[in-house]
């Protein structure tokens, strides 16, 4: 009989730290159907997000902490009683509130970014640690860049905020320069040397700055790590966290090595990832580990001959235990409301009447022009019909001249809030022309970073899916369109980038975070 294996928290701050990376913000309505999603899937701890760096960041963890029961919903908050009160504002309501609060530690910091004493920290660090547990006695602390941190210093910081009351201490490998094995012993160390550690969980935060946030969080529990910080997709600053999909996965499937477990229900891996992306409109990279679109795929004669005969030979793993279909299911034109509704049920959705009605209307539309209906056709139709973002800005038609002998122009008429706007714009090609319309329509001209056009299936009726990314203030949004006419696809997309613009500057303040 197996004995009941030790449990491995996960924390998930894909609502914190992944949402504060380019390209990656979120509404207040977005999180929240994220942190439901994420409180299906099991984890322990959602980071819900920095509530002192906006009003809305703010709005967003209160009703996040309001709604979500099943799991602790965190705040972040600097080492400062501002903060720490403010945090603690948004998240009273959660069934079981965590404040996590944070001050850098390394002499690089200290010297370069905080001007402060070593002394000056330890005291600030304690300070805000005891503050907290006058709220809750769940406190986290993190002393950032803790892996350019001098040994004996981060020892003593360990044990002194341990002393003060916090009962989570995270170790953030936070500009990711950590290799596995140092970092391994670095989390060893801090057992050997910190006498109250036993008093605390330790909890680690890599980076993938040398795409080894995954390996060192592994590497971490090994020693001794009892939570692992990361994010669906990997999302975050830079090059991202550690892949919460990878570490469970890597946990799940070896078993024999790490004689481990963790709550989250692996069956609805990919669902979430999936929904992150239509939020985001960051696409997955194919050959992302777990919830890449190759991640299953074989293609290689040899490959396919083995899993034939018995899929072990070349999966270690079922596409089914984290979400995966094996196959696709194709809906044409024929198929009814009940079935379209019965499959989007299927997909992990839950729907209105209205919605499915709005949804049907528009795959009804699609069938006429494609002849086969993807999963990913209808998860595009979802994103365009229910779940974007209120719009100020919308198209309601579009009219395009190209060809080698004649000027790019594209005639559009919008709503721009209230009103009924109609302007033509010239291009060198059929794509900057509807832009330019749309420019002199909205009277914006926001710098276009980023274009890119795919098809979500084969073949020439293809759906056609674009992204763009726009800059304001430093900060970058990005918008998504789906159209079988391409044209029209990327008129949706700027729009949809406009429209996340318009949320963004309403919510947007400079603050510095972990």
């Amino acid at each position: 009989m197996e004995t009941k294996k030790e449990r491995i928290l996960i924390f998930d701050t894909t609502l914190r730290d992944g949402e504060q990376s380019p390209g990656n913000s979120m509404n207040p309505d977005e999180k929240l159907r994220l942190a439901r999603q994420l409180e299906k899937l099991g984890v322990d701890i959602i980071e819900a997000g920095f509530p002192v760096a906006s009003d809305g960041d703010f709005e967003s963890v209160r009703q996040i902490a309001e709604e979500v029961r099943g799991a602790q919903v965190a705040a972040l908050a600097r080492a400062n009683w501002a903060d720490i009160d403010r945090a603690w504002e948004a998240i009273k309501g959660a069934a079981n509130p965590r404040i996590h609060t944070f001050i850098s530690s390394s002499d690089i910091h200290l010297k370069y970014q905080l001007n402060k004493t070593r002394e000056e920290v330890l005291n600030e660090a304690c300070d805000a640690v005891a503050h907290a547990c006058r709220y809750t006695d769940n406190v986290e602390f993190s002393p950032m860049d803790a892996t350019r941190t001098d040994i004996d210093f981060l020892c003593e910081m360990v044990g002194a905020v341990i002393s003060s009351g916090a009962r989570t201490v995270n170790i953030p490998d936070t500009v990711g320069y950590a290799i596995p094995g140092e970092f391994g012993d670095l989390i060893a160390c801090l057992f050997k040397r910190v006498k109250n550690i036993s008093q605390a969980v330790v909890s680690v935060h890599c980076h993938n700055d040398l795409g080894l946030a995954v390996a060192n969080s592994l590497a971490a529990i090994k020693k001794g790590a009892r939570q692992v910080e990361c994010t669906i997709n990997g999302i975050g600053e830079r090059a991202g966290n550690a892949a919460m999909e990878e570490v469970v996965m890597a946990l799940e499937t070896r078993k024999d090595f790490f004689k481990f477990q963790t709550g989250i229900r692996t069956e609805h891996i990919y669902h979430v990832s999936r929904l992150l992306t239509q939020i985001t409109g960051i696409p997955v990279q194919p050959n992302k580990a777990i919830v890449g679109a190759n991640a299953f795929a074989h293609e290689s004669g040899i490959h396919q001959d083995g899993l034939i005969k018995e899929k072990i030979t070349y999966e270690i793993m079922t596409p089914q235990s984290v979400g995966v279909p094996e196959t696709h299911i194709v809906l044409g034109k024929h198929s009814g409301r009940h079935a379209i509704h019965d499959h989007i049920k299927k997909m992990g959705y839950t729907l209105t009447g209205a919605e499915v009605g709005r949804v049907f209307t528009r795959f009804k539309e699609l069938a006429d022009v494609k002849k086969d209906i993807y999963e990913e056709d209808l998860e595009a139709i979802l994103y365009e019909e229910v779940f974007r973002v209120k719009d100020k800005y919308s198209l309601i038609y579009i009219n395009v001249v190209s060809g080698n002998v004649a000027i790019p122009t594209a005639t559009l008429k919008m709503k721009v809030g209230e009103e009924t706007l109609q302007d033509a714009g010239f291009g060198v090609g059929p794509v900057d022309a509807a832009i330019a319309a749309i420019r002199k329509i909205t009277n914006t001209d926001y710098p276009l970073l980023e274009y890119n056009v795919k098809a979500v299936t084969g073949g020439t009726d293809a759906l056609g899916e674009v992204t763009v990314r726009l800059q304001y203030n430093g900060r970058s949004v990005v918008g998504r369109g789906a159209h079988p006419d391409v044209i029209v696809a990327s008129a949706n997309a700027y729009i949809n980038a406009l429209n996340r613009l318009e949320w963004l500057k309403g919510n947007i303040r400079n603050i510095e975070f972990e």
